[in-house]
């Protein structure tokens, strides 16, 4: 029997407990803060849950201290923390908290615990992860696009838009800068100052956002070409920044009636009501990737296009179910031995070791998250 603690409740990490407790020798504890939330994942599955503030370091070493294997869910704000006190208790982990820092700051300290750690493992950064790193260690790959976008199925939702995660972690993505790599250099832009649009054959026309997901391959992948755009509905997009011109995404306080506040922190407050899923409401999930180089002395193209919506039987978010479940099938991974690096491992490292992709792919397949592929 293993015993998987998964450190976070929210809109992923609670269908990650979901998803490892059907499997067979699978011992699953969720941990939180939110009791009540720990109370209803208990009534309906077979999920033992404790009560734990994963922001201190002891916290989450009391969470992991029987696991056999750590999910790391947790806001970003606290995930590197998080991230350290499970290496430092010498757990494998795999982790979709997303956190700003450097996860490679924390590489020799897993090689001295003697731990996997997989981190970024979600839908992208994660599975396109796995792709690229599968194709680049067959091909000399020269490009790398990905545009990725979870949005709400009704275009007519609140200013375009409804998110699982928090509204604040959404805005201050807005407020900054994403990075892609031309010619071998970064280079950096404001997110919301792209202007280009995409069209998917399920959805429309989206707008591309510059995004920070590149994240490791600008570390880990030698190619000269890498970008990673943010999809949304285009009015989405135009609703955000007449937000970013008037003020209301700034970072810098200001004085209200001899109050500080930060307006983003403001805006995030009267938005998120409003761009809470409810009961049944449905959102998608659309991604591509272009992977393009050469291959046995021939260029070679590869195209892959991923459309998935909310599960009606199961209730589970279309963005649940493609960053949860790539983070669970890396788990099961882990656990059966078909992955054992020890140190930071982003999910482009796992992607190039052997047969790795594929149970990835399949484990997706088996619940309904599927990805088609063309080569040109």
């Amino acid at each position: 029997m293993s015993r998987i603690v998964v450190l976070g409740c929210g809109a992923v990490g609670k269908h990650m407990a979901i998803d490892l407790c059907k499997a067979p020798g699978c011992d699953v504890v969720a941990v939180d803060v939110d009791q009540k939330a720990l109370e209803r994942l208990a009534q309906e599955h077979s999920v033992q849950t404790r009560i734990e503030d994963l922001s201190t370091l002891e916290g989450v070493t009391r969470a992991v201290e029987d696991a056999d294997l750590v999910i790391g869910s947790v806001p970003y704000s606290i995930g590197y923390t998080m991230l350290e006190g499970v290496i430092r208790a010498g757990k494998n982990i795999v982790d979709i908290s997303y956190f700003e820092e450097d996860p490679f700051g924390l590489d020799d300290l897993a090689k001295q615990m003697g731990v996997t750690a997989v981190v970024d493992c979600g839908v992208a950064p994660g599975m396109a992860n796995i792709i690229l790193g599968d194709h680049a260690r067959k091909m000399k790959v020269a490009r790398y696009e990905c545009y990725v976008g979870g949005i709400p199925k009704a275009r007519n939702a609140p200013f375009g838009y409804k998110s699982p995660f928090p509204v604040l972690e959404v805005l201050e993505e807005y407020a900054g800068s994403g990075r892609r790599v031309e010619d071998g250099k970064v280079v950096i832009e404001p997110m919301l100052s792209e202007t280009a649009t995409i069209n998917i054959e399920e959805v429309g026309p989206l707008a591309c956002l510059n995004s920070d997901g590149l994240r490791t391959l600008i570390r880990t992948m030698d190619i000269p070409d890498m970008i990673e755009k943010t999809l949304r509905y285009p009015e989405h997009v135009d609703a955000m920044r007449i937000f970013r011109d008037v003020g209301f995404l700034n970072l810098s306080p200001i004085q209200v009636k001899g109050v500080s506040v930060r307006p983003i922190d403001v805006t995030a407050a009267l938005i998120s009501p409003l761009w809470r899923y409810g009961p049944g409401e449905a959102d998608l999930t659309v991604m591509r990737l272009v992977i393009s180089g050469e291959e046995d002395g021939k260029p070679a193209i590869y195209t892959y296009d991923l459309y998935d919506e909310y599960d009606p039987e199961t209730g589970t978010l279309s963005m649940a179910r493609t960053t949860g479940y790539t983070c669970t099938a890396v788990a099961r991974l882990i656990l059966d031995g078909g992955y054992s690096q020890h140190g930071i491992s982003p999910p482009e490292f796992v992607g190039r070791a052997d047969g790795c992709r594929e149970r990835v792919e399949k484990y997706l397949k088996d619940r309904g998250v599927c990805y088609r592929m063309k080569r040109s």
